[in-house]
């Protein structure tokens, strides 16, 4: 896949922003933009004595703030193109730069904080650091002192390192956009507009990801196509680059590179960037405004430890275990149900909450529907096979009549879908592979089907650098032939299916993803002919008059009703075992496979796209839905029969392949029955228990975090700390005035 993650994107943001901004504003020149805009030092706030940690307050530490830390009017105009510029249309300048400049003091704030009560911590460790710490000469050297050796949890690396490698991924990926343009020189991009959702987690670093090399060093490095012995800096080699010599762009060569490279600096000397003293700037690092970046990547990371060890503190209560059982998850759970069971005590309330579910936000209580006239509520996909722009043209959506949908039936029959991923091949970004020569195996594979997607997410299965594709197999190869084009665009040559054929592909993958061996069947299908399920009529229809209810075939015409089980085409099902909502969030249970097979056929034919974006499906009522009345009827009926049921229904937008992913009980009670918290229970991934523990635990901690930081700015954010001088950038203030 040819894309990247870009980490840190306000570096990005201000290396190659334009100077169009600095030259509307007369006042803003390299002087000017070095200009204070505000002072921060908390070294000044009496509240530094009352904050005692082991008996030691931080003020016996306020000499490493020896210096307020002074905002520039360069961190301004910065943050603004980083964040601020995608607020003109909400905002006035002057409101937009009164918000950054708080954003700028309150992380001053923060920062100075958590330097304080991390040196605070290590003092406790080796009393002789705070003196180290202050005879340490330059701020870069200090902080990186102040973080050696601390180690992300997630990451399970140096904070140093992560700081590294955020810089340089950063400039990296501001490089690759440059050269990018330089390769394709005035030819036409190949890529589309054309885009397709694409899986949650695609191309996707997971959070705090590090490349290391066997000895622990970091294995990743800026390309610019510039090296120097006699200097001691290689930013061509590909030992010097580690793993982003994989990541070059396709093309690259030294010379695009540093062609790359000289724009980039060309940016930096137009925005004022560069300083006299920075010598000779193919020596990246060396440069004034990259150490400065590196800094402030170095200050994140001691906001980031401060709030892992506080944060740490504060997971002990969540993690409290009495008797054998997680009591604050207890006592949690059984608050939640129940507030739940007053708040979902209605069937309209309990709908109304559907739309909500995710692995982070739990329905807890169903009110039931037992022994009323409505039915069970649940969840499904739905793949969409549309009407073609020619055959549109006899649809008629607001015509009823049992005439009409007779003469539909022959349109129906007519209609053929192709493989709709194209834009994964020659949209922006190109997500697919060629598998063929890979040990991947994959389904198409013996029929030469030889392309699949993601390949990042794919081939690193043990999801060290990218995140693992939610409800999504990957396995499904594109359904045609691919010719990849000089240019590097593709020529596609899909595979035109009918239904039938869409119903061969559909259980064949889902059976397929359960078990590749071929030795069981999972899925399969019957035809309607009528025979299938009770009360549930033929599609199979040789008059008009077929279309009416028998209860009401002989009244007159206005009378007659329409029997919505005649649009049944097909009915089907998944074995999967256990079925409930529990086991749905399970990863390595058939319910899970199969709704992420499902998932996937949805990605590769649904002209649907709004359901891409769905959890686990759309909510579909025990009741009356805003649905088209044949794919409700044919939803409520799949979804009586419970996860697995597919239903095949005919209706004014094509064919809809309807497959149930869960259900909700009719009886009233928890969503979950008995549950039971303990250890095994709350430490088994997958588990309610465990997602239930992973969604506490996460929402606390972060309202914790975010009150926190409100806490530590109401404390040491006042007048006695934070100097605003606000004639410095009062220009940028008064640009509305000049639009």
């Amino acid at each position: 896949m040819k894309a990247k993650k870009l980490i840190c994107a306000a570096l990005a943001a201000t290396l190659t922003m334009s100077v169009a901004f600095a030259a509307g504003c007369d006042t803003i020149n390299e002087e000017d933009m070095k200009q204070v805009i505000a002072t921060v030092d908390i070294s000044q706030s009496d509240a530094l004595a009352d904050d005692v940690k082991n008996g030691v307050a931080l003020s016996e530490y306020a000499g490493a703030i020896s210096s307020s830390r002074e905002i520039v009017k360069r961190d301004l105009v910065a943050a603004f193109y980083n964040a601020g510029s995608s607020l003109v249309n909400s905002y006035s300048y002057a409101e937009i730069f009164e918000m950054l400049v708080d954003a700028l003091t309150s992380t001053a704030v923060v920062t100075q904080y958590a330097t304080l009560s991390l040196i605070r911590d290590k003092c406790g460790e080796n009393a002789g650091f705070y003196q180290q710490y202050l005879d340490t000469e330059g701020e870069v050297e200090r902080y990186e002192l102040l973080l050696e050796g601390e180690v992300s949890d997630d990451a399970g690396s140096d904070r140093v390192m992560l700081a590294q490698y955020a810089l340089y991924s950063s400039i990296n990926s501001s490089l690759d956009s440059i050269e990018e343009s330089i390769i394709n020189g005035d030819e036409e991009s190949s890529s589309s507009s054309d885009t397709r959702t694409t899986p949650t987690g695609a191309g996707t670093e997971v959070e705090d990801f590090l490349p290391l090399t066997e000895d622990g060093k970091l294995d990743y490095g800026v390309y610019t196509g510039y090296s120097s012995e006699s200097d001691g800096y290689d930013y061509a080699s590909d030992e010097a680059l580690g793993i982003y010599a994989e990541d070059k762009l396709e093309g690259s060569t030294i010379q695009t590179r540093r062609k790359a490279y000289a724009s980039f600096i060309t940016n930096l000397r137009d925005n004022f960037l560069l300083t006299e003293e920075d010598g000779d700037v193919r020596d990246l690092m060396n440069i004034s405004y990259i150490q400065e970046e590196y800094l402030a990547q170095l200050q994140q990371q001691v906001i980031n430890e401060y709030y892992e060890r506080y944060q740490a503190e504060q997971e002990a209560s969540i993690d409290t275990v009495e008797n054998g059982e997680y009591t604050f998850l207890k006592n949690r759970y059984e608050s939640d149900l129940a507030n739940q069971q007053i708040s979902n005590s209605t069937t309209s309330a309990f709908e109304s909450s559907m739309s909500s579910l995710s692995d982070t936000s739990f329905i807890l209580w169903n009110p039931g529907t037992e022994g009323t006239e409505g039915g069970t509520f649940g969840y499904v996909y739905n793949i969409l096979l549309p009407f073609s722009a020619a055959q549109n043209v006899n649809i008629n959506t607001s015509d009823t009549s049992a005439e009409y949908y007779f003469a539909r039936k022959d349109i129906l029959d007519d209609i053929t879908t192709t493989d709709q991923r194209s834009a994964w091949f020659n949209g922006e970004t190109d997500y697919s592979f060629d598998a063929s020569s890979t040990n991947i195996n994959y389904y198409g594979k013996d029929a030469d089907r030889d392309y699949l997607f993601f390949e990042d997410n794919l081939t690193d299965t043990e999801h060290s650098r990218y995140e693992e594709l939610d409800k999504y197999v990957g396995l499904y190869s594109y359904n045609g032939k691919v010719y990849e084009n000089t240019d590097g665009s593709y020529a596609l040559s899909p595979e035109r299916l009918d239904i039938n054929d869409m119903l061969e592909e559909f259980v064949n993958y889902v059976n397929y993803v359960l078990d590749p061996t071929g030795a069981t069947t999972y899925a399969s299908y019957d035809l309607n002919d009528g025979t299938v399920r009770d009360g549930i009529n033929s599609y199979f229809t040789t008059a008009a008059s077929d279309y009416y209810t028998a209860e009401t075939a002989d009244l007159e015409e206005d009378d007659r009703e329409i029997d919505y089980s005649r649009f049944i085409y097909a009915i089907g099902n998944v074995e999967l075992g256990e079925t409930s909502l529990a086991s749905m969030l399970v990863k390595d249970t058939n319910a899970y496979k199969a709704m992420s097979a499902v998932n996937e056929l949805q990605y590769a034919y649904t002209t649907d796209t709004s359901v891409l974006s769905q959890y686990i499906g759309y909510t579909i009522s025990a009741y009356d839905t805003d649905y088209v009345p044949e794919f409700e009827y044919a939803a409520q009926a799949a979804v009586e029969e419970g996860a697995g049921t597919f239903y095949v229904c005919a209706a004014d937008y094509g064919w809809h392949i309807i497959y149930v992913t869960a259900v909700y009980s009719t009886s009233e009670g928890p969503v979950y029955g008995d549950v039971t918290w303990t250890e095994e229970d709350v430490t088994t991934e997958g588990t309610f228990q465990n997602l239930y523990y992973n969604w506490i635990k996460d929402t606390l901690l972060a309202d914790i975090t975010d009150n926190q930081r409100s806490i530590l700015n109401e404390l040491y954010g006042g007048d006695t700390t934070v100097t605003l001088y606000e004639d410095a950038y009062a220009d940028l203030m008064a640009l509305d005035s000049q639009s």
